[in-house]
């Protein structure tokens, strides 16, 4: 457990990824930006000169690029189900029943939106046991969300060893970012509400397809991260060439996800070079709400930074980030439990 000295706020961050930035450093709090110094030292030993890490001749750049995107191909699909209830919902001709009946075909998104319906959070008065039951007690823009969430749960809910992420971390920051995305589209861009919500859970997608990568190159990454001041998304460029960010745009088109969502995706470490992309500044500010409410984070989350413009494009201050804060907390709180 961390504690920040000057605003107290406290950071549970497993020993194994605190050991990952080595012995003695500091890092600026999200919170309030002072810095928390760590020093994992034991008591003083004889100075020893570290081995320099195994360096394995491995790709990079856009050698390394072309390898993972022809390895695409074996990257599970969206579900079908998802594809073909999109199609229902753009039918105006089409109903509830309708599209009950397309998620019916699938057993385990069944499960899952059944559990997600019957949560703390989506849960109506008394147990929803079916598809059909849930449409007509929560509606279809509800059965519609709750669709992409259980779509997305069986994709992001692994370990990723790589990036230091347990599992059902990814999957817990996933969820805050999308009700973050979403929470701060319905103040100025209500047309955007729906597209953030669905960017936020897929927004960090491009971590699955670098995972075993990162993985390979572990003493690389630890040996730039050492002192402290470097965090994984610098550390992917200088080692990888690229990013996640930039992985998960051709993810998104693989699976069919619209263009303007994988460009706000591509963007939303960076919203300043996406030409004014307002999805992008939104994902953007949303990953630091959540990321500065310790939802699903690992220590990597303490270097992230939110770009100084973002708030202002956006129209909103630290008290509008402090409100939506609190509401994602509950949000993920509510969504991960039972009823």
């Amino acid at each position: 457990m961390l504690e920040c000295p000057n605003c107290k706020k406290k950071y549970n961050i497993p020993d194994e990824r605190l050991a990952a930035f080595g012995k003695k450093f500091s890092l600026p709090c999200p919170a309030c930006k002072q810095h928390i110094s760590v020093n994992l030292e034991g008591p003083p030993q004889p100075a020893e000169s570290a081995p320099e890490p195994e360096v394995k001749d491995l790709p990079t750049g856009e050698k390394l690029k072309k390898k993972i995107l022809h390895s695409l191909k074996d990257l599970p699909p969206m579900p079908e189900v998802a594809q073909k209830a999109r199609k229902v919902v753009s039918d105006p001709d089409s109903d509830f029943r309708d599209l009950a009946k397309v998620i019916e075909t699938d057993q385990a998104i069944v499960s899952r939106i059944l559990k997600i319906a019957n949560s703390a959070y989506y849960g109506a008065v008394g147990r929803v046991a079916s598809v059909q039951q849930a449409s007509v007690v929560l509606g279809v823009k509800t059965l519609q969300e709750l669709l992409t969430l259980a779509c997305a749960s069986g994709l992001l809910g692994q370990e990723l060893e790589g990036y230091e992420l347990a599992a059902g971390d990814m999957w817990q920051h996933s969820l805050a970012v999308a009700a973050a995305s979403r929470m701060i589209a319905e103040r100025d861009h209500p047309a955007l509400a729906e597209d953030a919500f669905s960017a936020g859970l897929i927004h960090d997608c491009g971590k699955l397809i670098l995972n075993p990568y990162v993985n390979e190159r572990k003493p690389q990454f630890k040996a730039f991260m050492a002192d402290g001041d470097k965090s994984f998304l610098i550390a992917e460029r200088d080692i990888l060439g690229f990013d996640h960010s930039e992985i998960a745009s051709d993810v998104c088109e693989k699976w069919q996800i619209p263009r303007h969502i994988g460009l706000a995706i591509r963007y939303h470490h960076y919203p300043e070079r996406s030409n004014d992309n307002g999805l992008a500044y939104i994902l953007h500010v949303a990953d630091s709400i959540a990321i500065m409410s310790g939802v699903g984070t690992g220590f990597d989350g303490m270097l992230y930074e939110m770009n100084e413009k973002a708030l202002a494009f956006l129209h909103m201050d630290m008290n509008g980030v402090q409100e939506i804060m609190a509401r994602v907390i509950e949000y993920v709180e509510k969504t991960t439990s039972d009823a």
